[in-house]
């Protein structure tokens, strides 16, 4: 492990996923990869946060990490990997109310159709339910980063700071760099002693996708689900069950 990302999600971590394999630091353990086999990549990260982690088994060939789940623990990444670099990516504190809003924190809160489609797969897809589970312990619960006032934008705003402050205070200033996405490659590349590539930096907005991803992932576990049902012979009081005419 050569580079650490330590940014909150919604701060540009797809684009630093990108960017550090861009610069020769992939692959890139981001969220994706646990997203990608939840059968087998929650299980180590359960392991992490009962304090017995494997970095090496979770990480296997990375050169490089960021997003949730492994920013949350950075500090640790970094005295196990004591030559490695950070990077702490940080945007406006009211723009990242805005985006978490729609995305990660509507999983979990606010009564929306991600929440309760979620909530939905919560009780059908026992990988589901583990993961959900994993993020809250990692995330909102105890003393996880974004545990307190998540519902004013205000108390939202002050987590993302303090959270900014925190690892500021704990990664030797000459191993951070805070880094805004806005300012380009040049603070990176100069920090990892890299050359600024030929091609701009990627600006990947996800929103979109990232609600795909949720909703999609839901419905289709819920259509299995439905798919795999004992079916009732009869309709409901008694009627006759009856076929849909074809299309």
């Amino acid at each position: 492990m050569k580079v650490i990302g330590a940014g909150l999600p919604r701060t540009a971590t797809s684009t630093q996923m990108i960017a550090f394999e861009m610069l020769g630091f992939g692959p890139c353990y981001h969220m994706r990869n646990l997203l990608a086999d939840l059968e087998h990549g929650i299980p180590p990260w359960e392991q992490a946060v009962a304090g017995n982690a494997d970095w090496e088994g979770i990480f296997g060939d990375a050169q490089s990490s960021c997003d949730w789940p492994s920013a949350a623990f950075a500090k640790e990444l970094s005295e196990y990997y004591p030559e490695a670099k950070v990077v702490l990516t940080v945007r406006d504190a009211a723009g990242w109310v805005r985006s978490m809003r729609d995305t990660v924190w509507a999983i979990y809160f606010g009564g929306s159709i991600m929440n309760h489609l979620s909530e939905v797969r919560y009780q059908i897809d026992p990988g589901w339910k583990s993961f959900i589970d994993l993020m809250k312990a990692m995330i909102w619960e105890g003393d996880a980063a974004l545990s307190g006032d998540t519902f004013s934008d205000e108390g939202f705003a002050d987590l993302f700071n303090a959270y900014t402050a925190k690892v500021e205070a704990e990664i030797p200033a000459e191993r951070l760099l805070v880094w805004n996405p806005r300012d380009g490659w040049e603070p990176l590349c100069a920090f990892l002693e890299v050359a600024v590539p030929d091609a701009p930096l990627p600006r990947v907005n996800d929103t979109s996708a990232f609600k795909e991803g949720i909703l999609g992932g839901a419905v289709a576990a819920l259509n299995g689900w439905w798919d795999q049902r004992e079916a009732p012979t009869g309709g409901l009081h008694g009627a006759e069950v009856t076929q849909a005419p074809a299309s």
